[in-house]
């Protein structure tokens, strides 16, 4: 995995001029777009396409810098159809407009050309399983909430709170497949996984075809498949992101297994009444890589 991530910087670096053709570079890797734009994300802390971005404007700023071609000359050498279009990728990296970036010689953001490495980690082993699944459906109350990497998700938060103890009653008696329990699902994901994009999220559970859902339900139908079921218990959510972090770093390039389109499923199998700390299941869909 990290010699064909490093490949992916090569190619973003031998045409930073023209649009990146990922499906088909993901393709002639052996891979598919969807393992290599979460894996790129996961442990670049960016998204491809910010990368890309950023190490576009690193380059053009050297143009602009030089003052050897007028600012429309050079958005068409870097792939822009027009100097406002130019400017305004220009000024969401640098924070000033190409004009002022001339006349002032800056401040100037750099991005750095990437290079992974593979650290030798996993002192703590990875408690995780490989599941074979039937189709099923997740069935429960879904809402567009955005993405937040680190800490709580108060729109997920205020989602949950909103449900009343009957309504999670009622979820519990209904679910009739593994994963058991509550779920709390993510769907609908950005491919670059960018932090604020909207992503469905869904608090319900596993159902077969031989239960009937209420029409007031939101339903998320799951093809057949192979899950990696990673358990870990902790302080919550903290622990959870830890371990997605961890299939990224850890778990992903040392199995031959990689991510498939799918949702992602948490199912909290113990917690505290405060849900301070709990006990959970990550349910990543894979595929043999």
């Amino acid at each position: 995995m990290i010699a064909w991530l490093n490949r992916l910087v090569d190619v973003v670096e031998e045409g930073l001029t023209e649009d990146l053709d990922v499906v088909r570079l993901a393709a002639a890797l052996g891979t598919t777009e969807y393992h290599l734009r979460r894996m790129f994300a996961s442990l670049a802390g960016m998204p491809l396409s910010e990368y890309v971005r950023r190490r576009r404007m690193t380059v053009a700023a050297a143009d602009v810098l030089a003052g050897s071609s007028d600012l429309l000359g050079i958005a068409v050498r870097h792939g822009y159809g027009s100097a406002e279009a130019f400017g305004r990728a220009f000024r969401s990296v640098h924070g000033v407009s190409p004009g002022q970036a001339r006349r002032h010689g800056g401040p100037l953001r750099t991005q750095p050309r990437l290079r992974f490495r593979l650290t030798v980690e996993g002192a703590d082993p990875m408690d995780v399983r490989i599941v074979s699944r039937p189709a099923f459906r997740l069935a429960g109350h879904a809402a567009r909430v955005p993405l937040v990497h680190h800490g709580v998700n108060p729109a997920i938060a205020q989602h949950v709170a909103s449900l009343t103890p009957q309504q999670h009653q009622r979820l519990k008696a209904l679910g009739d497949a593994e994963p058991h329990g509550l779920l709390a699902v993510s769907t609908d994901l950005d491919p670059d996984r960018r932090e604020g994009t909207e992503l469905t999220y869904l608090h319900g559970v596993a159902v077969t075809d031989a239960v009937p859902v209420p029409d007031d339900l939101d339903v998320v139908p799951v093809d057949a498949g192979t899950w990696a079921v990673f358990r870990a218990a902790g302080p919550y959510p903290d622990t959870l992101q830890s371990v997605w972090a961890a299939t990224a770093t850890e778990w992903f390039p040392s199995n031959p297994w990689r991510l498939r389109p799918g949702p992602e499923v948490v199912a909290v199998l113990d917690r505290a009444d405060d849900l301070s700390t709990a006990t959970v299941e990550l349910w990543l869909p894979v595929e043999a890589g």
